[in-house]
C-alpha cells in the first residue's frame, strides 16, 4: 500500500476513533477498539545501562529478556528466573516474554531422534519454571536460523539489512539438512506433549516464523513459512497456549493464498486467540525473491490497520518494535537491525498511532 493510500486510510480512521463516523454510535467504537490491549515492550539487556535509561524515559515498562539455563539442571531454572526477574524488577520493567530460537538444547526434538525424550524433559521443566515465575510467554523457532545477504541505503543515508534468496544459495548448507515431513512429525511430537504442560503452567508458546520465510533454504527444508503451516499447527493441539509469535516482517513476505494477505490473516488468528506476542516491523519486497527491512512509517504495509486487526480482533498481549535502521552515527554492523535509534523513532511512532486510534497499551 503506497503512502498516500496509507495516510488517508489513516486519516479515516482517526476520525472513526474519534467519533466522526455516524454509522456506528460511540459505545459500539468504544468496544471495538478497546477489544484488545497492547503490552509495550522491547528487547533489553542487562548490561546495557543506556539503552535501559532510554527506554524508561520513553515510556517503555516491558522487556524481552531471556535468562540463561545451560549448565542449570532442572531443578535451578525457576531459582534463575526469578532472579533474572527480579533483575529486571529493580531496573523498573516487568518480564512480558522469553524470547529465543529454543531455550534448551532441541536438537534431537527437531530431527526426530534418539534423545528426545531427554530434550523434552528440559522443555517441560523450563515451561514449569515460566509458570512458577509468572512468565506467560515464549518465542520460540525450531528452525536453523537465518543470515541476511546485504545492506541497502534508505533514507538519509540510513542503512538497513537486506535478504537475496538467489545470493542466499551461495552460503554455505544448512547444519543438517531436514525434510519437511522429518520437521512436521518431530514438531507434531513434540505439540502434542509439550502444549498440556503449558496449559497446566499458563504460558503461551508462540511459534516465530523462519526467516527468511521460504523452503528449502540453505539446502534444507523449512516448514514455518505460510498462514495454512500455521493452521496446520494450531490443528496439532487445538488451545490457547498453542500459537504464533506474529512477526509482521515474516508476514508481509510470506506468499499467499488467492484472496488472503496480512490484515485478514492477523484478524483471523487475532480473533481465534492465536497471536500471544507481535514483532511491529515492515520489509519492502517478498522471501522468495528479495526484500529488506524499512522505517516503520515508510513500508508497504499499512501499520495503524494492523494494529487495528490487533486489538479489534481481541489480541491481549506484548508487542514489540523490531528490526529497525541504523541511522548516522550508528555503526550499522555491530547490531544489524537493532541500532538504537531506530527504535527510539519506532516506538514514538507506534506509541502515536495507538493514541491517535484510540488504542489501549501499557
Amino acid at each position: 500500500m503506497g503512502q498516500v493510500t496509507r495516510r488517508s486510510w489513516f486519516k479515516k480512521s482517526a476520525a472513526v476513533a474519534a467519533g466522526a463516523s455516524a454509522a456506528v454510535s460511540l459505545p459500539e467504537r468504544a468496544s471495538a477498539m478497546r477489544q484488545g490491549k497492547i503490552i509495550l515492550a522491547h528487547v533489553l539487556s542487562l548490561n546495557e545501562p543506556d539503552r535501559i535509561k532510554l527506554c524508561l524515559q520513553m515510556g517503555v515498562k516491558h522487556v524481552v529478556s531471556t535468562p540463561s539455563v545451560r549448565g542449570l539442571s532442572r531443578d535451578q531454572y525457576a531459582a534463575a528466573m526469578q532472579k533474572h526477574k527480579e533483575q529486571w524488577a529493580e531496573a523498573g520493567f516487568k518480564v512480558a516474554v522469553y524470547e529465543t530460537m529454543t531455550p534448551v538444547p532441541s536438537d534431537n526434538i527437531r530431527r526426530g531422534t534418539p534423545g528426545r525424550e531427554e530434550e523434552l524433559k528440559d522443555w517441560i521443566a523450563f515451561i514449569e519454571a515460566m509458570g512458577k515465575v509468572g512468565i506467560p510467554v515464549l518465542c520460540y523457532n525450531f528452525g536453523q536460523g537465518g543470515a541476511r545477504t546485504g545492506k541497502v541505503i534508505l533514507r538519509g543515508g540510513a542503512v538497513t539489512t537486506a535478504h537475496d534468496y538467489e545470493e542466499s544459495k551461495k552460503l554455505p548448507p544448512a547444519r543438517e539438512i531436514l525434510t519437511e515431513d522429518q520437521l512436521w512429525e518431530s514438531l507434531t511430537w513434540f505439540i502434542q506433549r509439550i502444549i498440556p504442560v503449558c496449559e497446566k503452567a499458563k504460558v503461551k508458546m508462540g511459534y516465530h516464523p523462519n526467516d527468511p520465510s521460504v523452503s528449502p533454504y540453505r539446502g534444507s527444508a523449512q516448514i514455518m513459512i505460510s498462514p495454512a503451516a500455521y493452521r496446520r499447527l494450531f490443528a496439532i493441539a487445538d488451545s490457547p497456549y498453542n500459537g504464533v509469535s506474529f512477526c509482521q516482517g515474516n508476514f508481509r513476505s510470506m506468499k499467499y493464498a488467492p484472496g488472503e494477505d496480512i490484515y485478514s490473516v492477523a484478524t483471523e488468528f487475532a480473533e481465534r486467540g492465536k497471536i500471544q506476542f507481535v514483532h511491529f516491523r515492515d520489509v519492502e519486497g517478498t522471501a522468495d525473491t528479495r526484500y529488506h527491512e524499512t522505517f516503520h512509517d515508510d513500508g508497504p504495509t499499512d501499520m495503524a490497520r494492523m494494529l487495528q486487526c490487533y486489538v479489534r480482533g481481541g489480541f491481549v498481549g506484548p508487542m514489540r518494535t523490531d528490526h529497525a535502521p541504523a541511522m548516522e552515527g550508528e555503526d550499522p554492523d555491530k547490531r544489524p537491525g537493532y541500532a538504537m535509534l531506530g527504535h527510539i523513532f519506532a516506538i514514538g511512532y507506534t506509541k502515536g498511532l495507538m493514541q491517535a486510534l484510540n488504542i489501549p497499551y501499557e
